[in-house]
Parts: C-alpha cells; structure tokens; sequence
C-alpha cells in the first residue's frame, strides 16, 4: 500500500478548539513538528497527555518522529500500565498531568511549543508502520497490547467518518467524555480529526456541568461522543445541551429506554458504536430503531471472528449471530458473561441491564463467583447503588424482571463503584471489592 498522509484536512481548516481559540491544521501542523523536533531521538512515547489538542499533538509528533504512541485504556494509567510500559524499548512519558514516580523518563507538556518556521509539510506515513499500541481496559482479565498499524487506522476513521456523514460539509465539533488514550476516545477524537471534517473540543468533559459547558463552547453543528455511563448522569442532571446533530455511545450496549430518551429529550439521534481495542470501531446502529448492528464498509463479523481492513481476522470476545445477508449482526452477550444456573443461561450484561432498570438504582453489577461452573450451590451476587433504598427492596424490584434462579443471594449496597474513566469495572477492581467484603 502506498503511504497514506498523517492528514488529509486542509491547511485552513479548524481541527480544534482550545481555550476559546480556533486551532487550524496549518499551526497544528506546526506545532507537532516542533514538538517532535524535542522528542527524544528513538523509543516509545507514553501519551498521559488530558488536554485533548496536546494529546492529539503528541499522536501526530511521534508519527513524525518514526515512533509509536502507547495508549492506556484510560488517563493517566494504574501501576500496571506503568510496569507494562516500562517493557517499551525507550519509552518516555508525555504529559500535562502531575504523575507519581511511575519509573520512566518524564517530559512535560503543558502547552503548544512555539510554532516552528518555514515551509510546512503533511509528512507521509508508511500504512505498515506501527503508529498506536492499544491497552484493553482490564475488565475481562489482565490487559493486553495490540498494536495498531498507520493503514488499518486510516481505513477505520474513513469508514466511520463515512457512516456518520462527515466525511464533506460544515466541520462538526466533537464534545468527548472518553479520554483519548481509549481506543474509542482515540479512533473518534484523535484519528477522525486528521481524516474528517470534525474539530475536537480540548478540554476534559467528565462531569455532566463539563460537558454541559463545553457543548456551549463550540459552534454548531456538535455531536457527543460518550458512553452509557455518562449518558445516565447527564440525563439525571434535566438540563437540556446545546442543539445536537448526533450523540454517539460506545463502551457497552446501551438500553433501548436510555437512548428514548436521548431522542426525546434533546432531540438527537442516539447512535451507537461497537468495537473492540483488538479491532477497532466495526459497526454502528441507531438504537432505537435496529437490534442489529450494520458493519463498516470492509467489515465482516461472523461468530466468533471479525474480518476488519489492514488487520485480517480478530477473534471476538461476543458472541453473535448474522441475520439477512447484508452482513447485520445481532450481539448476544460477551462469551465471558454467560452463566449457567438450574441447567439455564443467562448472560451477566443482560441481568446487569434489568438491575439498571429497578426503582432508585443508579449504578449496579452483578458478579459470579469463580466455581459457579461446578459447584451446585454458587450463587450470584450483586453490588448496588441506589441511594435511599435498602438491599431488600433492590431485590424485590429484580422480582419479575429476571428468572428466580439468577436472583443474587446477596446484594452489598455501596455508595459508588470504582468504575474507570469510560464506565468499566476492571475485574482487579472488583476482586478488590470482594477482598474487602471477606474483611
């Protein structure tokens, strides 16, 4: 394949707004060029950067210095992230955050370098090249890398900027809740401004009065870019966002009643992206009108296995099932969730899902012990949140909703779970839950 730009915008062209500034892509450029003139001569850059642009500039001034950029699942990473990435020949930390000692040489980046003089090249990147090492989460076991070439990177930000429409037209501007070290946060936030025409909102958007403001900061047209568990606190806040062409949800499927009520209260499509760090975005729905998924041009998801551009076949961690010949698919739960009690199966996503929906639970998981496989009397357990509400009444609102046999024998009330930045729950979070429990 022939090398593909490190971007295809045009020069005057806005890619961000920081601070109340237009960034255009001509001092972008600039600014990443003399960023990289200050990268170290070789090694692996480790981005822990939280202000959004300076990410995306330290994404585009490694690529140009020939090196890879490790992402962690989430900002700015947990001590077994910073083992993990001592294992890096060279690698270096990029960041605009006060970290403890992680172990590695630390450079500071706290705002755009000043802008480097003379004739301003796109540099070309070979699509072999490796350019991203991607960092599962951690919520299904240990995290694992997966590097990520320039090639399958560009063709997956195409597709998507095609499958929502961004591809020509007035710039959109994306208002992110996903740190841009996830591999959702980074396909949507760092590879689609440098392919589509959307600009990035730099600054941190977590809590709902964040991303509230930060949608007002940026002209029209604006699309979300969030997950289910963010979804849920802004609605709860009641206040309306500023006039939205789109919301976009990823992480975990989201419940058909949130994404009613998304279009009903802001009048916006509620749309849903599905992926994995392994292989990228590979489709999307608008939820409350498909329970299949619609592949990306280039895509094929089949049981067990995903065709996807410029990475071949990946193995998947859902179970699912083809319908039509179009390619649609529909999930039927991560192949890790499904428990089996009284000889029936039930999938942990599903009963999590109808825990959400009980009266006054605003967070909630269940969890299956290790010897549920083989020991007749394992149970399942649930920890909730539901402020006001007792344990007794948590399980009497399950009553109906789920089987008998999949009812929790026990169910610890906590004041919040030690969810990660994008909503998932590690399972050494959990296991640490359990430890204290045992305590």
């Amino acid at each position: 394949m022939r090398p593909e730009p490190l971007t295809t915008r045009g020069l005057e062209e806005v890619i961000c707004y920081r601070r109340g500034e237009a960034v255009t892509v001509r001092r972008f450029l600039a600014e990443a060029a003399a960023l990289a003139a200050a990268l170290p001569e070789g090694g692996t850059a480790v981005n822990a950067l939280a202000d959004r642009y300076l990410a995306l500039l330290a994404f585009a001034a490694a690529m140009m210095r020939g090196q890879p950029t490790l992402l962690g699942a989430g900002r700015p990473g947990t001590p077994g992230f910073w083992a993990a990435a001592a294992g890096y020949s060279g690698a270096y930390v990029l960041t605009d955050l006060p970290l403890p000692s992680v172990g590695l040489p630390v450079m500071a980046v706290h705002d755009a370098p000043p802008v480097a003089g003379g004739a301003l090249d796109v540099p070309l990147i070979p699509t072999e090249r490796i350019v991203a090492v991607g960092t599962t989460s951690g919520s299904t076991g240990t995290p694992r890398a997966h590097p990520k070439p320039w090639g399958a990177l560009v063709m997956a930000a195409d597709a998507a900027a095609e499958r929502f429409g961004l591809t020509r037209g007035p710039t959109t501007n994306l208002v992110a809740t996903v740190p841009p070290q996830h591999m959702y946060g980074f396909e949507t936030t760092m590879m689609l401004p440098l392919r589509a025409a959307v600009a990035i909102h730099a600054g941190e958007s977590f809590f709902p009065s964040d991303v509230l403001a930060a949608l007002a900061e940026v002209p029209a047209p604006r699309i979300l870019i969030t997950t289910p568990l963010h979804l849920r606190a802004l609605l709860a806040e009641g206040r309306r966002p500023a006039p939205l062409t789109g919301v976009i949800s990823a992480t975990a499927p989201l419940a058909r009643e949130m994404a009613e009520a998304v279009e009903r209260d802001w009048g916006a499509p509620m749309l849903e992206i599905y992926g994995a760090t392994e292989a990228g975005s590979m489709a999307s729905r608008r939820t409350v009108r498909d329970a299949t998924w619609t592949p990306y041009r280039g895509v094929v998801v089949q049981p067990g296995v995903a065709t996807v551009p410029g990475l071949g076949e990946v193995l998947l961690g859902d179970a699912v099932q083809v319908e039509g010949t179009d390619g649609r698919f529909r999930l039927l739960g991560r192949l890790a969730d499904v428990v089996k009690l009284g000889g029936k199966r039930a999938s942990l996503a599903e009963l999590n899902r109808a825990l959400a929906a009980v009266e006054g639970v605003v967070d909630g998981v269940f969890v299956a012990p290790d010897d549920i496989e083989n020991n007749p009397a394992a149970r399942l357990m649930a920890y909730v949140v539901a402020p006001g509400r007792s344990a007794e009444a948590v399980l009497g609102g399950m009553r109906g909703r789920i089987d008998p046999v999949f009812l929790p024998r026990r169910v610890v009330m906590l004041p919040s779970l030690p969810r990660d930045a994008t909503g998932k729950l590690p399972r050494a979070a959990l296991a640490a839950l359990a430890a204290g429990e045992a305590a």
